[in-house]
């Protein structure tokens, strides 16, 4: 008999279908029927046959026609909403589906993964976990985490057996560790442990974090030092890759002992209390969207609740979404910083080419293992202050502008103009662009170390057959560094908000005013500019270290602790402005160029002219500018940007560097290093006076 899951007024009611012949408005008049029984009152209502009403899928928020047989227009465990017609939404009403207009479309149309992931607890990384958040693969774990899983197990096992005394397996936790539990209550602990504990406030996390959440914390549990059972670690597996999502507030956590109230919230999903979404159901009790995909709730044994609840993997996994968004929108303001360049009309000379003996050069004084994580560059200036991101971002720019390689009109058309030099925005790309680059790698080290690091505490040591008390849990390090985060990647949009400043203003940029015709019939992109401003503002109080700050908890017990969270949740907040800056910044560099036709830039930023321009028309009269905003946004956030500059970056590197090429020499001596005169020469450098 199918059977589905109603929601009426706050309440979610299983309601079994006997006939196939039922239709829709049957089944929403006996979830009526069922909500009335319950209620002393009868909710308000005389009778069911009263009630008017509409039926909605909680999925995608589809209206149902009531006439419908419910065979044809639902599948079986299909979950659904009852809305009483002059009911108002109750503000704390928990959406059906997740906020925001590109999740909800996402999520809409999700599919489920085929491919798997092994975690082992070693070799994640920061992309791995990122398309995990996705929904792009499923988890499974190897043999080798599987077998210390068990074997962990078995000491809490002996533990327990022996009734010995060990924090969190046999006594109460924090100011209660002296407290010594009975083993006939040590289930009950656990799952008190994660009730009282789940106590965050504030919006849940998107599914996409959610399950970024879930699957760093499965993760950590294979490394084998949690004394988790393998049996309830399979039944958290089974969650993840059915995308039942537990609800988990985003606030709460002081980032020491771990990330304690939002992964109370997750595991306590995963047991069958609280609210969890899935795709199929959108938001409803856990109990029944696990049971609406054939799952049981876990039942936790000793010491697995705070298996699941004690770690850093909050902070983290937020952190490793805000490593590789800045990572993306670092790449994409190289190409967005060029592109103003052209339309400025400025040189090239300050990331001016050193040749081969350069190059040779940087790799003696940088030390050649370093030389092989990035790809470095034959530049001149840049050798004497070798830093591998002011190198990188220099070679970006000479991939894009070199006149001898991509010929470009515009530079051609200002080659003898009398400018010495250019501002520092447009000068200094390499240095204050390079050193974010290098801000984000050393973060996604720190990042890529805590996914694979064990955070739980007590540990459990089998081959030791030891349990050892320590401070794994603590966020310290994640917590810097996503401080250190925000305040690097900040500085790519306080730059570009200067340079949009150039673009508007007609006595830096020699362009019409705010880039419109007809000025003040039209503001152009007066405004735009302004929240390019408000944007910087507020990134400059997001950037203040959540870090250095400590607020002592659970009676003096944890009397230091990281706010990590907070550090986590402003950088994405940093990192989305620095997005939004950029992309106000890409539109007013391509509506410059609309000045300066006929006349045409190198072949690399005109595809990246005909990239935006198939989503965001030229600004011919003033209009509605957010949506143009956001489209170019979301071409940032996609990486479609970095997608076509790309090719062009990478053949230039192999026509340029040595090392790129098949057959290069590779050995050399610092003896052979004489300075060597450079005799290329470059049609774009502003004269020399």
């Amino acid at each position: 008999m199918p059977r589905y899951t109603v929601h009426v007024r706050g309440e979610w009611l299983a309601v079994p279908c006997p006939h196939s012949t039922n239709t829709v408005g049957w089944l929403g008049k006996e979830a009526v029927r069922r909500y009335m029984k319950n209620k002393p009152d009868n909710g308000g209502f005389t009778s069911a046959e009263e009630v008017k009403f509409y039926v909605r899928r909680c999925k995608g928020l589809g209206l149902l026609d009531l006439d419908d047989t419910v065979e044809d227009a639902l599948e079986d465990n299909e979950f659904v909403e009852v809305v009483v017609e002059g009911d108002i939404m109750s503000p704390d009403f928990i959406p059906s589906q997740p906020e925001g207009v590109h999740l909800t479309s996402r999520y809409s149309k999700y599919r489920e993964p085929q491919q798997y992931i092994s975690l082992d607890g070693n070799s994640l990384t920061t992309q791995d976990l990122v398309d995990l958040g996705k929904g792009l693969y499923k988890i499974k774990l190897t043999p080798e985490a599987e077998a210390k899983v068990k074997q962990s197990r078995e000491v809490i096992e002996r533990i327990v057996k022996e009734q010995r005394v060990v924090y969190g397996i046999t006594t109460g936790f924090g100011k209660f560790a002296r407290t010594v539990i009975p083993n006939s209550k040590l289930m009950e602990l656990q799952m008190n442990l994660v009730r009282s504990h789940s106590a965050g406030v504030g919006k849940p996390l998107t599914p996409e974090r959610s399950r970024m959440l879930l699957a760093l914390r499965i993760n950590v549990l294979a490394k084998g030092y949690s004394g988790i059972s393998l049996e309830t670690l399979q039944q958290v597996i089974e969650a993840f890759n059915a995308s039942c999502l537990p609800y988990i507030p985003e606030k709460g956590t002081v980032g020491a002992s771990g990330d304690l109230a939002p992964l109370s919230h997750l595991a306590l999903g995963l047991t069958g209390e609280g609210k969890m979404w899935s795709p199929k159901s959108g938001w409803a009790d856990a109990k029944y969207v696990l049971e609406a995909h054939g799952l049981k709730p876990i039942t936790l044994k000793p010491k697995e609740g705070l298996a699941l609840i004690n770690g850093t993997q909050m902070i983290t996994s937020l952190g490793c979404e805000a490593v590789e968004r800045a990572s993306a929108i670092a790449r994409q303001a190289d190409i967005v910083a060029a592109l103003t360049l052209e339309v400025l009309k400025g040189t090239t000379k300050a990331f001016d080419s050193g040749g081969y003996w350069a190059f040779l050069y940087l790799l003696a004084v940088i030390g050649r293992s370093q030389s092989q994580t990035v790809s470095f560059v034959l530049l001149d200036i840049h050798t004497v202050r070798p830093h591998r991101g002011q190198a990188e971002v220099a070679f970006r720019f000479r991939s894009l502008l070199d006149s001898d390689h991509h010929p470009s009109e515009i530079a051609e058309s200002h080659r003898f103009c009398d400018r010495v030099q250019d501002a520092y925005t447009m000068r200094c790309c390499p240095q204050v662009h390079g050193v974010v680059n290098d801000t984000i790698s050393f973060v996604k080290g720190i990042m890529t170390t805590e996914i694979n690091s064990a955070t739980d505490n007590p540990m459990v040591f089998a081959e030791r057959a030891e349990t050892i008390s320590g401070g794994n849990f603590h966020g310290e390090y994640p917590a810097k560094a996503l401080d250190y985060l925000a305040i690097g990647v900040h500085e790519l949009a306080a730059i570009s908000e200067r340079r949009i400043e150039r673009l508007c203003n007609p006595s830096l940029s020699e362009l019409p005013a705010f880039l419109v015709t007809e000025g003040g019939l039209n503001s152009g992109f007066m405004i735009a500019h302004c929240t390019a401003a408000a944007l910087v503002s507020e990134n400059k109080a997001l950037c203040h270290p959540s870090s250095v700050d400590s607020l002592s908890t659970s009676a003096a017990t944890e009397d230091h602790v990281s706010m990590g969270g907070w550090s986590a949740r402003k950088a994405l907040r940093v990192i989305e402005h620095v997005e939004q800056v950029l992309a106000i910044e890409l539109l007013t560099a391509c509506q410059g160029i609309e000045f300066l036709r006929p006349l045409r830039t190198t072949t690399p930023l005109e595809k990246v002219y005909d990239l935006v321009r198939s989503v965001v028309r030229p600004w011919m009269r003033d209009r509605f500018m957010a949506p143009d905003i956001e489209a170019a946004h979301r071409l940032l956030v996609e990486q479609k940007v970095w997608e076509v500059a790309e090719p062009y970056i990478e053949k230039y590197r192999r026509e340029h560097i040595p090392e790129s090429r098949p057959g290069s020499p590779t050995a050399f001596s610092l003896g052979m290093l004489e300075r060597k005169t450079h005799n290329g020469h470059n049609h774009r450098h502003h004269n020399e006076l």
